[in-house]
């Protein structure tokens, strides 16, 4: 069943074709473009919720990530107050993503932003983690709703014991922190199983579905249910 999305943003260069964000992010957050990017992205995710809410298709969290540049702008909490009014959509249907990145430099403010975006009900998502330097004590402090497990742990769960044993552990502690874990990467029936053994509550990858573009997510909307082969 389908619980939750993503949203993805792609560059569509007229020579190159299709460019992933790794390929140009970096480039925005440098020249200061990422914060018309991350405008664009807030703004097209709640209307397109509000699309779907009034054509009353089943309605799921979408995930944003954010750069750890927003953090910087005194704005980001009213701008998604504004955004949210008016289109009119349930606050708990945006799930905003961070990384370590997000925090490590500025800590105070993201947890002051933090707080005020999860007293609007907005779900707050730890993206990537394991993958830098997470702290336990940052994981208390920033008072998250989902932690991401990130697919290099997963990619090898069924073939290496410690990958295996890692990501049990990370399962294990945000549930004793009453934090909800998505597993990234998920790419074989075998990753997905074992998973499932070990509690993860939802599992994200190529295993149930590629990016799509509105219309082809649309219909898998309707159906609910991805199957697998």
């Amino acid at each position: 069943m389908i619980v939750s999305a993503e949203a993805l943003i792609r560059w569509n260069h007229p020579e190159k074709g299709f460019m992933s964000p790794g390929e140009f992010i970096p480039l925005a957050e440098e020249n200061g473009l990422i914060f018309e990017i991350s405008d664009w992205m807030l703004a097209q995710v709640c209307i397109q919720l509000k699309k779907w809410k009034e054509e009353q298709l089943p309605m799921i969290p979408i995930s944003i990530n954010l750069s750890a540049q927003e953090f910087l702008k005194k704005d980001l909490v009213s701008k998604i107050k504004t955004l949210i009014a008016e289109t009119q959509i349930e606050p708990c249907l945006l799930e905003l993503e961070i990384t370590e990145s997000s925090y490590l430099n500025n800590m105070e403010l993201v947890i002051q932003a933090l707080a005020e975006l999860r007293e609007m009900e907005i779900k707050i998502a730890l993206d990537d983690f394991g993958t830098g330097f997470s702290s336990l004590t940052h994981l208390k402090e920033l008072n998250i709703d989902t932690l991401k497990i990130d697919r290099s742990f997963i990619r090898n769960i069924v073939s290496k014991h410690q990958d295996l044993v890692i990501t049990s552990g990370m399962i294990e502690l945000s549930h004793g922190l009453g934090i909800e874990v998505v597993a990234e990467g998920v790419e074989t029936k075998e990753q997905l199983e074992l998973l499932r053994t070990k509690g993860c509550d939802q599992i994200q990858g190529f295993l149930f579905s590629r990016p799509v573009p509105e219309n082809e997510f649309r219909r898998m909307l309707v159906k609910k249910v991805i199957e697998i082969d």
